[in-house]
């Protein structure tokens, strides 16, 4: 198990999608995020069936970045109650885990 997730987020549409990922790569939150084409997200909202179309973010970073990671999606995503959700890299090239590792804000580093 590693201390590496991927934090999928939807966003309406591409620009906000762009904003959200070069906010968390510029601000060392995120090694990396891929932005889907449109996906069709079918839900409930306020006692509704929706059908949407919205980009799906594909966020890498570590554990302990998730609040960080969620804070600043929360600051400036248009959504009053935006998808992030965390799931766990379980395994994964050695390569990029410490690809991931050198890009992100780490404690170590930030301690210093």
């Amino acid at each position: 198990m590693t201390d590496k997730i991927v934090i999928l987020v939807t966003a309406g549409n591409l620009r906000e999608s762009k904003r959200i990922a070069k906010r968390l790569v510029e601000s060392r939150l995120a090694a990396c995020v891929n932005i889907s084409q449109p996906v069709r997200s079918i839900y409930r909202w306020q006692g509704k069936i929706v059908d949407d179309r919205e980009h799906l973010l594909f966020i890498k970073t570590s554990r302990g970045l998730f609040e960080s990671v969620k804070l600043a999606i929360l600051k400036i995503h248009s959504y009053a109650t935006p998808e992030i959700i965390a799931l766990p890299i379980i395994e994964g090239s050695s390569d990029y885990l410490q690809w991931i590792d050198g890009s992100i804000k780490s404690e170590r580093r930030e301690l210093s």
